[in-house]
């Protein structure tokens, strides 16, 4: 069913309050999917991106749909085919590094809710005029971190944003306490090494420091 770029926000804006943080998730086994979203939605992170940079990121998806409690949505979505396979795969959300209109046009057309990408005040107010109020930004860290986004908190007070990109433990503070700061994204709550040791006891101890963290 189709949605509109303000039903896209709201319920973008409702996941996004989830939790502090939103792991972003490269893996590349399915085998790993289903411990993996487990050990994270029982740390406190319930809102789980998974992107489309690996072979198995579909089936990922499509496994890691299945674990209760769990909110599961597509990363790097860049095409209108990436959209339909995520939203196939079971995704719930989906999140782009950037926006293009036929990307936006795709994912209301799917009924896909989207976190779409903006690193720059013309492409936010861009996104602002056809009804998206919540945005990524992206690159965070590389396009001027939280003192840029802070200073558009001012002019545009309507906006809030999800920083991913360089966001970490010793940063994620300095985001989360700006005023048009929902959430952060961020990648090490599931570091390769600990997934693949299947370390799931250790991801969830690095899931629940991650929740525990000021907003």
């Amino acid at each position: 069913m189709p949605i509109t770029p303000q039903q896209a926000s709201v319920e973008a804006r409702r996941i996004c309050e989830a939790a502090p943080i939103v792991p972003v998730l490269v893996v590349h086994d399915v085998a790993h999917a289903k411990p993996l979203a487990e050990a994270l939605v029982a740390g406190g992170l319930p809102a789980l991106e998974v992107t489309l940079r690996t072979p198995a990121a579909l089936d990922v998806i499509a496994a890691m749909a299945e674990v209760k409690g769990g909110m599961v949505g597509a990363g790097t979505l860049l095409t209108p085919d990436d959209v339909k396979a995520a939203k196939d795969a079971g995704a719930t959300f989906g999140v782009s590094p950037g926006a293009t209109d036929t990307l936006l046009d795709a994912c209301e057309a799917e009924g896909l809710p989207l976190l779409p990408g903006a690193a720059s005040a013309s492409e936010a107010m861009a996104l602002l005029e056809r009804g998206y109020d919540m945005l990524k930004f992206f690159p965070a860290e590389a396009a001027g971190g939280a003192k840029f986004l802070g200073s558009l908190a001012s002019p545009l007070p309507q906006i809030s944003f999800c920083p991913t990109g360089g966001v970490n433990p010793q940063n994620a503070a300095d985001y989360l306490s700006l005023p048009n700061i929902i959430c952060a994204g961020g990648s090490w709550v599931a570091p390769s090494a600990l997934v693949k040791g299947g370390k799931w006891d250790e991801i969830e101890a690095l899931a629940r420091a991650a929740a525990a963290l000021p907003r």
